[in-house]
């Protein structure tokens, strides 16, 4: 009887642990009873997903004909200099093209600093100079055909002296060649004419007028009213030896 008291007593107090335990656990469980809504996808949701931080495929980019031509250059630098590999031949490449560009630069600079101070550059100085360069250039190419004393006349009306003394040394070369004491051509220098020359007068006196036409038309400098007076009569007097 003892046994099974205890047996008895030992489930009884099992079964009130059990409950005991049933009914806390039972109390500190919460219980969600908010309505749970349907999730709503934006249609156009993957606009928002474009930009490049969403992309992970990484394209290759396709060479160009530059990118083609230089990696050319680069191979056949690498091959004919025997270049270690094609980075340190592309940086060859590189640097000649550079250099090539800044020849071409200069070259056209030049050519055009070459015309401004040329003939064929005149234009850019305005048409009235052009036509005056074309102008001289005519005459001395129709010499024999020049009305020389009204052109001179004409000239020194616009008060332009120094031009005034070409045409008086154009106009000396004019009548010894009409006197048979040169033989004109376009083409020869003072030295030239005056070696032609058999008269020792006439020589020198063309010897010091050629160097008075060399003082004043490339002298470039303002011709004064005295000097300019000295020259003309000298010219003239020569122009009158030779009549």
């Amino acid at each position: 009887m003892l046994i099974t008291g205890i047996c008895s007593w030992s489930q009884d107090s099992l079964a009130v642990a059990k409950s005991s335990t049933m009914s806390i656990n039972e109390k500190e469980i919460l219980v969600d009873n908010s309505i749970i809504k349907p999730l709503k996808f934006n249609p156009e949701y993957k606009k928002s997903y474009q930009s490049s931080d969403f992309i992970y495929d990484v394209k290759i980019a396709e060479k160009g004909i530059w990118d083609r031509f230089l990696n050319w250059l680069s191979f056949w630098f690498k091959k004919i200099f025997g270049l270690p590999d094609m980075d340190v031949s592309g940086k060859y490449v590189n640097l000649t093209l550079k250099t090539i560009a800044i020849l071409i630069i200069v070259y056209v600079i030049y050519s055009i600093v070459k015309l401004i101070l040329n003939k064929e550059g005149q234009w850019i100085f305005g048409k009235s100079t052009a036509q005056k360069i074309l102008k001289y250039d005519d005459i001395e190419l129709n010499l024999k055909h020049i009305d020389f004393e009204n052109l001179i006349k004409d000239t020194l009306k616009s008060g332009e002296k120094r031009l005034a003394i070409r045409y008086y040394y154009l106009w000396l070369l004019k009548k010894m060649s009409e006197k048979n004491v040169i033989d004109w051509n376009p083409e020869k220098t003072n030295s030239d004419y005056l070696y032609e020359i058999k008269n020792e007068s006439i020589r020198n006196d063309f010897g010091y007028v050629s160097y008075l036409y060399n003082y004043i038309w490339y002298g470039e400098f303002d011709l004064d009213e005295i000097t300019f007076e000295k020259a003309k009569k000298t010219f003239e007097k020569t122009l009158q030896s030779i009549s």
